[in-house]
């Protein structure tokens, strides 16, 4: 028996996801006492299979097709890796290849499918817990059959340490070139995408309590003293003062970076599930009531425009 989880890349590069799905996988493993089994598909497979041997892992299986995402070259390598291994459960991403691939996956192999899984378990049945109506909620699904696939959330499980001893091997498959019908001829980055917040490893944010787009010069001083990316909550976006490519939450980007300052935002739901893995969360806001305290692990509970000159300065020195 063993647990398969898919890995993610995009430009040459393995995605934070890849890394956490090994941590979920690794936990349900362990659940059903099996093996976990990781496998990666085109792109640079040995470099890629290589980083995968993680702490928890015991087989990298590497499929050497293409170099980027492809539908079609994924359904049909992940469904030839699920005949062969015969998973008790299948991980995938849940991100915007994952969702491509995953229905088409599941459907091939008679398995049922669940997207969105912000945490795992076993008790008898595979236990998956999804959150709803925009993250207010949250509901167990149990999963009474085996093998099913899942689709993991990004940032809700930590990455898994590095340190491992997997065995790294290439996975023969035969891929039907007739039903490979498209192909990636290059990369073009969408309108406002001049910088890619969940690429930062710092971050600082801004909420409604900024009240004003031209308020928003100290918040630009502060990351420019220390080094940082500015984002921003929903509300910031919608009043248009920041272009879409800098929201994080739920109808934004999901980010992790190492230190994340949230300055006048009081915790909505809908964005704490965009940056609550974050290593270091900073929180500045005059309500000591607002929710985004209760994940926050240090707080300041005052005026944010006599808070953040002052940060300001401290970091310039």
């Amino acid at each position: 028996m063993t647990v398969l989880a898919v890995a993610e890349h995009r430009r040459g590069e393995l995605r934070d996801v890849s890394h956490q799905l090994v941590t979920a996988g690794r936990e349900l493993a362990d659940a059903v006492g099996s093996e976990l089994h990781v496998a990666v598909v085109s792109g640079d497979v040995e470099t890629f299979g290589e980083a995968l041997t993680r702490e928890g892992v015991d087989a990298v299986h590497t499929v050497d097709y293409g170099e980027e995402f492809n539908h079609d070259v994924y359904v049909q390598a992940v469904e030839a890796l699920a005949t062969d291994l015969d998973p008790a459960y299948l991980l995938l991403p849940h991100t915007v290849n994952g969702l491509d691939y995953a229905p088409a996956v599941a459907e091939r192999l008679g398995y049922p499918l669940v997207t969105d899984a912000v945490d795992l378990a076993v008790d008898g049945a595979l236990e998956v817990t999804r959150e709803m109506y925009g993250s207010k909620v949250e509901t167990t699904i149990d999963i009474e059959s085996q093998p099913a696939a899942v689709t993991v959330r990004p940032a809700e499980w930590p990455a898994a340490p590095g340190g491992g001893d997997a065995v790294v091997e290439p996975f023969d498959v035969s891929i039907d070139e007739s039903a490979v019908r498209s192909t990636v001829t290059g990369f073009e980055e969408a309108a406002g995408g001049d910088v890619d917040i969940s690429e930062a490893d710092v971050l600082v944010s801004v909420g409604r309590g900024i009240e004003e787009e031209d308020n928003l010069d100290i918040i630009y001083d502060l990351a420019e003293a220390m080094d940082a990316t500015v984002s921003a909550s929903r509300p910031v976006v919608d009043n248009g003062w920041l272009p879409k490519n800098r929201q994080v939450g739920q109808s934004g980007k999901v980010v992790t970076p190492d230190v994340y300052l949230a300055i006048g935002i009081s915790g909505a739901v809908q964005h704490v599930a965009g940056m609550k893995g974050a290593d270091t969360i900073i929180a500045i806001n005059k309500d000591p009531n607002a929710p985004i305290f209760d994940i926050a692990d240090y707080g300041i509970a005052d005026d944010l425009f006599e808070v953040v000159p002052a940060l300001t300065e401290q970091f310039g020195g």
